[in-house]
């Protein structure tokens, strides 16, 4: 049976590895999702296997009761709240591996009297105060971007001075927990001070910066669950937290340098904490143009090409199928179409990228930022579709901008850029949008997927 079992968590862990590798590729993305399911499921009825625990009645009904209902928050939640989901996941995962640990440490260190060793005790401390902190901070970020309450940032004086005590404090606790493993109190002292830092952590992250910071948790949830596998000695365990610790570390890594900051500025002082209305380049009055729904189907049909810029609103307004239909109509009109992809459009990177596949849209039309910026200058109308601060050209210009330097689509270099947005409200961090008030610039205001059905509605009476 222990060889099976062994050969089990195998075949599960390079499942894992395959499915992450398709990952990496938005038309295998799916695939890579399915074979990840399947490869945690081996993992799990290996596990179960092994610690012989619970009845096979019992493990099928757990089984069913969970997924049922992770079948049921995958099919209804809405490609808007996909981050609040990650956040949601990343909690769990911390919170798992921190009980693991504090059980596994109860149950050999304090009831059975077993002695700790140093890498034993290494990996139930780390595991225990990385998952604690894994846990709080991804409840907070989950609050955060659901923006009941906190979702903007929260500052107070010596706020960095606190973090720093509890975290000495919790390394305090730790060697004192290495020193005396027979008394519990130190280990309790370390997971209460993990929580409180988990929180505090994340309190003063706000606005543009929460994806990133979700990122960094969901790389923390996997550290900790590798540090579970030393813990429980299970391999399959370690690979797959290793895997996704070193992958959220690789994706924090991509946002930050798509927004071009370090990680120790979005951890100390991030988008969210700027309040200066005039900070986005839009100090002096500016001329707004509107256009109406007419307006721009003449302008559209007029075209030779179109590149169209997705963001968060879009996502907001469900507008992907109004969007792709509006591209096929243009298309017949032999109008060059392409899709400009900001690497952190949206809230996390690759929501665009999603949500257009979701409605059809061919992958050869998504074009990254690096590969399309040169192309605007060449293009007859740009439509920005909810987009905001991926678009502001104060991130170039205005060097007092909390966006300065940031990289952005240069669709203020097309001939004509029109953009689809329900009012002039400021983008997720919190300043101007220079681009709105450009002489090339004209404003279709309204409900993005009403408003572009209108146009397509519009082009359609043209053409008969």
């Amino acid at each position: 049976m222990h060889i099976f079992i062994e050969i089990l968590y195998l075949i599960a862990s390079i499942i894992f590895i395959i499915g992450i590798k398709l990952m990496g590729k938005t038309h295998t993305a799916r695939r890579g999702n399915f074979y990840s399911a399947i490869a945690m499921l081996i993992a799990i009825v290996a596990t179960l296997l092994q610690v012989n625990l619970l009845s096979f009645g019992e493990i099928i009904a757990g089984m069913v009761i969970g997924g049922a209902i992770g079948w049921y928050y995958a099919r209804t939640v809405e490609m808007t709240a996909m981050p609040e989901m990650v956040a949601l996941f990343n909690g769990f995962g911390g919170l798992a591996s921190t009980l693991v640990g504090m059980s596994d440490y109860w149950l050999n260190t304090i009831e059975k009297a077993q002695a700790l060793n140093l890498v034993s005790g290494v990996s139930v401390f780390l595991g225990v105060t990385i998952g604690a902190i894994t846990f709080t901070g991804s409840y907070l970020a989950y609050i955060k971007l659901k923006g009941r309450f906190l979702s903007g940032a929260v500052v107070f004086a010596g706020q960095h001075l606190i973090n720093l005590i509890l975290f000495i404090g919790m390394l305090a606790a730790g060697v004192l927990f290495m020193i005396f493993p027979e008394n519990p109190i130190f280990m309790l002292i370390a997971l209460v001070l993990a929580l409180a830092l988990g929180v505090l952590t994340v309190i003063p992250i706000g606005g543009a910066d929460m994806p990133v910071v979700v990122s960094l948790l969901n790389s923390y949830s996997g550290i900790a669950a590798c540090l579970t596998g030393f813990v429980l000695n299970n391999q399959v365990l370690i690979i797959t937290g290793a895997l996704v610790g070193s992958s959220g570390i690789i994706l924090t890594q991509i946002m930050c340098k798509a927004m071009n900051r370090s990680l120790l500025n979005v951890l100390l002082g991030g988008f969210g904490q700027t309040n200066n209305s005039a900070a986005g380049g839009q100090a002096v009055d500016v001329v707004i143009k509107e256009v109406g729904v007419e307006e721009a189907a003449m302008i559209f049909d007029s075209a030779s090409s179109v590149v169209i810029v997705p963001g968060y609103g879009m996502a907001v307004a469900q507008a992907q199928h109004a969007v792709r239909e509006f591209a096929d109509l243009l298309e017949k009109r032999n109008i060059s179409i392409k899709f400009a992809i900001h690497p952190v459009a949206g809230r996390m990177p690759g929501h665009m990228n999603v949500l257009l596949a979701e409605a059809n849209i061919s992958y050869d039309k998504l074009i990254e930022m690096d590969m399309i910026n040169d192309d605007f200058q060449n293009t007859d109308v740009a439509l920005v579709i909810g987009a905001n601060d991926v678009v502001n050209p104060a991130a170039r210009n205005d060097q007092q901008s909390p966006i300065y330097g940031m990289p952005i689509l240069n669709v203020d270099k097309a001939r004509t850029v029109i953009v689809s947005k329900r009012g002039m409200s400021k983008g997720y961090a919190g300043v101007e949008n220079e681009l709105f008030g450009y002489p090339n610039t004209l404003m279709l205001f309204g409900d993005a997927k009403a408003t572009i059905n209108k146009v397509s509605s519009e082009l359609k009476e043209m053409g008969k």
